[in-house]
């Protein structure tokens, strides 16, 4: 596998822009000038789309209270097929007057706009919550991002989806299947509101790979349980959560079958294109300073090392620990305790490791004297691991999550400004 650039843009036969549309700006009354501004902060409109159709996959949240382009999106993929995707940040458009009709009015504008079918085009939005969709900011806006689409426009389009994300998330693979060199792209967004059960925010992913879109789906919704369903920053699963997978076929390799070689290489390269984008959300957190990763490790079944792992990390008083560098284990301890899973206390180890070192501050379920400024090292570090040993099995899993700052209050307390 080899990380390459150009992101949703890199597989063959994929073109993509983002642009700024002004979103958050107030419609302008008809027949003033159009509410596109030249230059702006940054870019809130976002267009992918493909020369030819694609066989298309997608998941999204469990969060009974969906966003309106959720559910244009499952209706236009209801055939299992799609050419692009729009998307714009700014404005979830959920639980918003007039919903439905103007996730309906994005698909329509963009089809106008590329000589599309409306159903050829997934929608998504994020942003805040209960305002009214500016959609005519978004018309005008479209046809600019149609005709800026090209293979230069992932970073564009990935800088279009953010909110409050301090970073872009986008990345490009290759594989060889068969002789034949398969590409994978993908970008995403998620800062705050996400939590496992599908918290992946929103993520785009392309690939010229041919498969059946029946084995695309399957293979979508097994690494999401073990990626996406697996990051928490703050408990709260978003309305918009979306991810969707596009397969234009234009690799040219032969189609791929389940338990062959070559579709193992194709899983395994969805499964390190999402895991990158989960890490990346989970460690962009909003007002996060580290990312946090769980490790459960040799648990009795892969489904209790996940449920350990995920009430660690979604511990707000781990989280407030870590933020401060203090070596509490014993949160460690509490939060797998009341996880729900069944297991010994006194059979359980933890570890806190980074690239400052590591350190074993519990064993069989008691403390042990450790150096406190050696794990004020580890502890600092940007990246730092909680490794929990239950000596029951064989099975682990791994979750991901940040710490909980100042920030993170400050940022929420006023989202909608």
């Amino acid at each position: 596998m080899n990380y390459i650039s150009g992101g949703v843009a890199a597989p063959i036969g994929f073109t993509a822009a983002g642009v700024y549309c002004g979103v958050k700006q107030k419609p302008v009354p008809d027949g003033n000038d159009s509410p596109i501004v030249s230059e702006a902060p940054k870019k809130d409109l976002a267009l992918i789309v493909s020369e030819c159709d694609c066989v298309a996959a997608a998941v999204y949240t469990k969060n009974q209270v969906k966003a309106a382009p959720i559910y244009i999106s499952q209706k236009h993929l209801a055939s299992g097929h799609a050419r692009g995707i729009v998307a714009n940040s700014g404005n979830a458009n959920a639980c918003a007057p007039e919903g439905l009709q103007n996730a309906q009015r994005m698909a329509n504008a963009a089809a106008e706009a590329t000589g599309l079918s409306p159903e050829d085009f997934a929608v998504a939005s994020t942003g805040v919550i209960g305002v009214t969709l500016n959609i005519e900011a978004i018309e005008a806006g479209i046809p600019l991002a149609a005709g800026a689409l090209s293979k230069n426009g992932s970073h564009d389009a990935s800088n279009a989806i953010l909110t409050t994300d301090t970073v872009e998330k986008e990345i490009a693979v290759s594989i060889e299947l068969g002789g034949k060199t398969v590409t994978i792209g993908a970008i995403a967004k998620g800062s705050g509101m996400i939590h496992p059960n599908m918290g992946t925010m929103l993520c785009f992913t392309t690939t010229d790979c041919v498969i059946d879109g029946n084995l695309l789906q399957k293979t979508l919704s097994q690494i999401v349980t073990k990626t996406f369903n697996r990051i928490t920053v703050d408990g709260d699963s978003s309305t918009n959560d979306t991810c969707f997978v596009l397969a234009n076929g234009m690799a040219g390799n032969a189609p791929l079958q389940e338990g062959t070689p070559d579709y193992d290489t194709f899983y395994e390269a969805i499964y390190t294109v999402f895991e990158y984008e989960a890490k990346k959300i989970a460690g962009d957190g909003e007002g996060a300073s580290r990312l946090i990763t769980c490790t459960v490790e040799n648990a009795q079944t892969e489904e209790k090392a996940e449920q350990m792992a995920k009430s660690v990390v979604g511990s707000s008083l781990v989280k407030a620990a870590m933020f401060g560098a203090d070596a509490n284990w014993g949160r460690v301890l509490c939060a797998i305790g009341y996880s729900g899973a069944s297991f010994d206390p006194e059979g359980i180890d933890v570890k806190f490791l980074s690239t400052g070192g590591q350190l074993s501050v519990c064993q069989n379920g008691a403390g042990l004297p450790f150096d406190e400024d050696l794990a004020k090292k580890i502890l600092t570090e940007s990246e730092v691991t909680i490794l929990v040993t239950m000596h029951e099995g064989e099975a682990s899993a791994t979750c991901w999550g940040c710490d909980l700052t100042y920030d993170y209050v400050k940022i929420n307390g006023d989202y909608r400004n």
